[in-house]
């Protein structure tokens, strides 16, 4: 998933007052979220903050993130995972995953900070599994009907050759990659939007830390 993804707005937050309204749920104060009754602790959106943080995860930047916006990242990952194991779709490589999950690890020893304490060697390599799932999950269940077609490419290059000043001469094929990782990166947000509107999402209070 593109990490500049912003929060959803169809995310229903819960304040102090309208969590004691609600008879039929009890927030309690470990209690992050309830993502379709699976219930998310502060803890699993500490170690997701971290993870982010000191980007773990090969090929990816540092992100900081706070309490609320971890928590939400957290929430959609949720979503999708559930998806995942109804419909069977999207795996993970045993050699692919011990590869990245090393990676990962010797990035996390490396990070400055002090989040890393709480995080076991077992914690990261199952965090890497999930985003390695999710990853599979979101190419076979969007990335492969997402279509760019020729003309559009060939617009758009020379939409970009025609700015004053620009010196850069992509490439066709560059232009090309470039508009269907936007592509699917708009349709997995589409996504995400879709499956939170039919979820029952109950979301804690959170303070940021």
């Amino acid at each position: 998933m593109n990490p500049g993804i912003p929060i959803l707005l169809v995310l229903l937050f819960l304040s102090p007052a309208a969590g004691r309204a609600a008879e039929a749920y009890r927030v309690y104060e470990s209690t992050a979220a309830s993502v379709n009754g699976e219930v998310l602790f502060v803890s699993d959106v500490a170690r997701e903050a971290c993870f982010l943080g000191c980007a773990a995860m090969p090929g990816t930047g540092k992100e900081i993130l706070s309490s609320r916006e971890a928590r939400d990242r957290l929430v959609l990952d949720t979503l999708a995972l559930q998806e995942q194991g109804k419909l069977l779709l999207g795996m993970v490589d045993n050699v692919t995953l011990e590869g990245v999950a090393r990676e990962a690890e010797s990035r996390m020893a490396a990070c400055p900070s002090p989040c890393k304490r709480e995080i076991t060697p077992g914690e990261t390599r199952e965090w890497i599994r999930r985003k390695l799932l999710l990853r599979d999950f979101f190419t076979r269940r969007v990335a492969v009907f997402v279509e760019v077609k020729d003309d559009d490419v060939r617009r758009e290059l020379a939409r970009r050759s025609s700015v004053p000043g620009n010196t850069a001469q992509p490439t066709l094929e560059k232009v090309r990659d470039e508009m269907r990782d936007a592509r699917i990166a708009q349709e997995i947000r589409n996504w995400e939007t879709r499956a939170a509107s039919k979820s029952r999402l109950i979301l804690s209070p959170m303070e940021d830390r």
